[in-house]
């Protein structure tokens, strides 16, 4: 999986389930302060990953996760392990 997959799939959760505009969802984003997502919102955003990478995500591993970008990162590192 790609970056530009896991980005395109971030923000498809991104709308969906926190109703978030795609105009808003950029790499340089923060999910807290930009994008309105609060710790109960990174939960099931984490259930979200979990289900598209097949594997067990902990909490701790996106406790520095602060942008979209980020979320990116953390996963593509995830998905090539």
């Amino acid at each position: 999986m790609t970056r530009d997959e896991i980005m395109a799939k971030l923000t498809e959760y991104l709308e969906e389930y926190f109703e978030i505009p795609p105009s808003k969802i950029t790499l340089e984003a923060n999910l807290y302060t930009e994008l309105d997502l609060d710790s109960i919102d990174a939960v099931d955003l984490i259930v979200k990953l979990q289900e598209l990478t097949q594997k067990k995500i902990a909490p701790a591993d996106f406790k520095e996760v602060r942008t979209v970008g980020n979320v990116v990162d953390k996963v593509y590192e995830l998905v090539g392990e």
